[in-house]
């Protein structure tokens, strides 16, 4: 049998271009190929006024043609990062509000640590560098001050430059990236900006023609903060009538973040989305999360700790990826402490490959409610509520307390994929789309 098909990726913002991803998924595939003993190869996507590329694969003797498209809205985030290091440490100053003064930043706190002291690690640089300018400007200062008190005082003006240095560096650690992702998400309190909402119906948009067009199956495959946009896209689709019980679309998440956001005061929206999607029979929704990434909420229920579901709702499947078990010793050894490089290992190749494998998904003969049909979710799945703000209609008539009339920006952006498949002139035609996002080290849990 012959199988076919088109997809769509968002990538994730850590100053990493398209290309970024079609590498990673180029080197990472052949790998795993490698390991699991099956072929795959890539080539140029023609066609289409989106970055992409086409992958063409065998596996379990079955022919797969996959074409996946990159969807950005990176330069949402980016903008605000070319305000300046003034602005940067502004947005610091009002995120770290937001989250402490609407009590998200104690709820996320009982939840899982690791991702808040994911969250901290920006604080934390910034500050640094902040310390170390303020420290040589004292030092030059009181080295001149004895020459002349003009230059005493004009010395402190290096503070500026040098946190402009770090600022150009910054791809070396993310510092200011991170803090303006944070800030994008919560400088409206968790609510979508008008910007982003026009970007999300236009993805939207995409996957309405991939069902036009036939497909056996769409895949929505959502990284990091990348998660929650994919859960609202679907939601309006839903919501609009375009995705039914017939439609055949599926929703995989990984490493997702979605308590950071739907933890705050103003995301409504997005609560009412998990809700949706959710209860949703139309869409099957896989979560797949690893103890080992410290900077993804492992383990636990989107819907269920947002407040929107008891843990009892159709969706989402919530697995664990293990990395403790899937990965070698060596090569955990290897990664245990790059924080960063695990939360994109769910992109990767995995050498004790278990029941995840993103290439066999992604690219694979399978539609995703085939690949995981009756398997129950991890035992050690987290369903309990630690938002005040689970009830979406309660929080309709109770505004928040975090004022959000100014943009300041922060907020790490997606990697989404999505996937599709359809039988034409005897053939199957297969096709992915993938949204992405970034911490105690947890123990992995078996599914």
């Amino acid at each position: 049998m012959f199988f076919a098909g088109g997809s769509f990726t968002y990538p994730d913002l850590i100053h990493s271009p398209p290309r970024r991803y079609r590498e990673l998924y180029r080197t990472e595939s052949q790998e795993q190929a490698r390991i699991s003993d099956y072929t795959i190869a890539q080539e140029p996507l023609r066609g289409t006024d989106n970055f992409g590329w086409r992958v063409t694969s065998t596996i379990e003797g079955r022919d797969t043609v996959s074409d996946i498209t990159v969807l950005t809205w990176s330069d949402l985030v980016k903008s605000s990062m070319d305000r300046g290091v003034l602005w940067t440490y502004l947005s610091l100053i009002k995120t770290a509000w937001i989250y402490i003064s609407s009590a998200a930043l104690r709820d996320v706190m009982k939840l899982r640590k690791g991702p808040v002291i994911a969250a901290l690690y920006p604080v934390g640089f910034l500050i640094a560098q902040l310390g170390f300018a303020i420290l040589c400007a004292a030092v030059l200062s009181s080295v001149l001050w004895p020459v002349h008190s003009v230059l005493g005082i004009v010395s402190w003006g290096i503070i500026w430059p040098i946190l402009a240095l770090f600022q150009k560096y910054d791809g070396k650690i993310f510092a200011h990236y991170l803090m303006q992702d944070y800030a994008h998400t919560a400088r409206h309190g968790g609510a979508y900006d008008p910007e982003l909402s026009t970007r999300l119906d236009a993805f939207g948009h995409n996957i309405e023609q991939a069902l036009n067009d036939g497909y056996d199956e769409v895949l929505v495959v959502g990284h990091s903060s990348g998660a929650h946009l994919g859960v609202s896209v679907l939601a309006r689709l839903e919501r609009a009538g375009v995705v039914t019980r017939k439609s055949p679309v599926s929703f995989l998440s990984l490493g997702h973040v979605v308590p950071m956001v739907s933890f705050l005061p103003a995301a409504t929206e997005l609560r009412s989305d998990l809700k949706q999607l959710g209860n949703s029979d139309a869409v099957t929704w896989v979560d797949v999360t690893a103890p080992g990434d410290g900077c993804s909420f492992a383990l636990c229920d989107p819907v269920a700790v947002s407040g929107q579901g008891d843990g009892t709702q159709n969706g989402p499947l919530v697995l664990s990826a293990a990395f403790t078990q899937t990965l070698s010793d060596a090569r955990w050894r290897a990664l245990r402490w790059r924080f960063f490089r695990l939360h994109f290992q769910y992109l990767c190749a995995f050498d004790q490959v278990g029941f995840y494998d993103h290439f066999e998904i992604t690219a694979g003969p399978h539609t995703l409610r085939d690949r995981f049909q009756g398997r129950a979710s991890s035992p050690s799945r987290i369903v309990t509520q630690t938002t005040r703000y689970g009830d979406a209609q309660r929080h309709l008539s109770n505004p928040p307390r975090v004022r959000t009339k100014q943009a300041c920006g922060i907020t790490c952006v997606p990697f989404a994929v999505t996937s599709f498949r359809h039988s034409h002139n005897g053939y199957t035609v297969r096709g992915w789309r993938n949204f992405a996002r970034p911490f105690s080290v947890l123990h992995d849990q078996p599914t």
